[in-house]
């Protein structure tokens, strides 16, 4: 089953990366495709991209709805709101585990043989995300606007550690003119990438347990998505052994329908030897897909 999810996590990257002419074109794709959202994270400036990012189109929203309604232009961004809406309401934080360029990497970079024992993140900063959601994505944009009534995108400009890879330096290696004009931004986001990677090492999944708003987003409808885990509780021993295969670091019987699972299921096809964990559908049980997956592992 791992190999399956890797294989849509590839699928999925290249998918929605997938304009092979940057090379010689040497700039950002502009054509239809564009006005796709992507349901994961993946930076519309990257020379690659055929879509863009939801976080960085909210706040485009944000930031010039100030002077969106003093010119009468009244944009409501019903799109993006309603695209990521509907992702999160039908499959909570699937997005994360299977279509998420960022959180790929991540899981790449944290097979790399570490020294040391592998560590969990402190708990308190799980709730960061949050605060960067509401600060950073909403807040700030639509606030903290300059004398035209104009806010700017403060993920996206100051933390985004994944349009620093997929983006700013790839356009760094495509257009060396700009080397010319970098200053503080640009190294105080390539620091963030380098702390997420080398943490990625140690920690699985430190940006998307930590800091990622999107995950954020989508994570608080885990609990009534209309795909999501169950629990049965009558065949769970509390043995733990879920808690050891979690990308994620939870325990799925004493978290259930927790903001941080990313239905990867590696504790439904890897640890549980009960069958206490199932897929469920709409309340419909795929009990008997698990079993037939089971001899796929």
């Amino acid at each position: 089953m791992e190999s399956i999810r890797k294989l849509v996590q590839v699928l999925a990257t290249f998918l929605t990366n997938s304009y092979l002419l940057f090379p010689s074109t040497k700039n950002i794709y502009q054509g239809q495709l564009k006005a796709i959202c992507s349901p994961g994270l993946n930076c519309y400036s990257c020379p690659a991209s055929t879509t863009y990012c939801p976080i960085g189109a909210i706040q485009q929203l944000l930031l010039g709805i100030r002077f969106s309604l003093e010119t009468g232009a009244y944009y409501i961004g019903g799109y993006v709101v309603g695209t990521i809406g509907l992702i999160a309401t039908a499959t909570g934080r699937v997005t994360c585990g299977w279509l998420c360029p960022f959180g790929l990497i991540q899981e790449l970079l944290h097979k790399i043989p570490f020294g040391g024992k592998k560590t969990e993140v402190v708990p308190f900063l799980r709730y960061l995300k949050y605060l960067i959601l509401v600060l950073f994505v909403f807040l700030f944009p639509l606030v903290l606007t300059n004398e035209w009534d104009m806010g700017i995108p403060w993920f996206c400009k100051y933390v985004c550690p994944a349009g620093t890879l997929e983006a700013g330096l790839p356009m760094l290696l495509l257009q060396p003119d700009l080397r010319a004009t970098l200053g503080y931004l640009f190294y105080n986001k390539l620091f963030w990438l380098v702390v997420f990677m080398i943490w990625s090492v140690k920690t699985s999944r430190p940006f998307c347990k930590t800091t990622c708003p999107l995950g954020a987003f989508y994570g608080m409808f885990n609990s009534f998505a209309l795909i999501k885990l169950d629990l049965i509780e009558s065949r769970c021993t509390d043995c733990g052994a879920c808690a050891n295969v979690c990308p994620m670091g939870i325990q799925f019987n004493e978290s259930v329908g927790s903001k941080e699972c990313i239905l990867c299921m590696r504790c439904m096809k890897e640890a549980c030897e009960f069958g206490a964990i199932e897929l469920t559908i709409a309340n419909t049980s795929f009990s008997a897909g698990q079993r037939l997956l089971k001899t796929t592992k």
